[in-house]
């Protein structure tokens, strides 16, 4: 199974993220790093563990702003072996077109960041493109049809349970099981919840291919040597 971590950036900053709750979220303090700079947060994690895929949630762009454009490029850069995983709120054809000419990594589309379900079929075929389906509570964010229609699903397709992040609540299960249905095969990663190596296992029997993890690796609950034994 593959243990993707998560990076928020937030005004230049990798910051702490807690239950989807923006405004509140902090330049993050962890043990892997001297401060909250991206480069110095990815060197922490990579001397963890030696990831080869980083989720990255540019705040700034998802609420409307400029974004890390540049702070991207910095990190692609730094750490060329890394395929980097990124939702910057992208809402239309011609945005997520533009980004894929102009970077060789993923395009996360977050079911938040949308009004018009017909970006998903107009990317069909788009192998760079990954779905996140996003849920506050038992609420879905974003267009009834992204979710209850699975065909126009890309290959991989993230779960994100924003309530769960940063909270220890552990995996949603249930909602993990009930999309897994829904997705005829396709590689499922779950997000948010994800509290130490008895989660990943209980991930792993389930049949998710990845999981979206930040807490725990910052808090020491998943170390290196656990992430060796179970990260594919």
């Amino acid at each position: 199974m593959e243990v993707i971590p998560v990076i928020d950036l937030k005004g230049g900053e990798v910051v702490h993220a807690r239950r989807g709750e923006r405004a509140a979220y902090r330049p993050i303090a962890t043990p892997l790093a001297a401060g909250s700079a991206p480069e110095a947060v990815l060197a922490g994690l990579f001397g963890l563990f030696p990831f080869r895929k980083v989720y990255v949630a540019d705040l700034d762009a998802i609420a409307g702003g400029a974004g890390h454009g540049a702070v991207l490029a910095d990190l692609a850069a730094r750490f060329p072996e890394v395929e980097f995983w990124v939702d910057n709120g992208v809402g239309t054809e011609a945005a997520a077109r533009a980004w894929l000419a102009r970077h060789p990594d993923v395009l996360v589309i977050g079911s938040e960041s949308q009004s018009d379900p017909a970006l998903l079929a107009a990317l069909a075929g788009e192998r760079r493109v990954v779905l996140s389906l996003d849920f506050r509570g038992e609420d879905f964010l974003g267009p009834p049809a992204i979710l209850t229609e699975a065909a126009r699903w890309p290959g991989r397709v993230i779960a994100m349970t924003l309530a769960r992040v940063g909270a220890g609540a552990g995996p949603d299960f249930a909602r993990l099981a009930e999309i897994e249905v829904r997705a005829g095969g396709r590689a499922l990663y779950a997000a948010g919840g994800v509290r130490d190596a008895d989660d990943l296992a209980a991930l792993a029997a389930g049949g998710i291919a990845g999981v979206l993890v930040a807490s725990a690796l910052h808090s020491g609950a998943l170390d290196g040597a656990a992430l060796a034994r179970l990260a594919g």
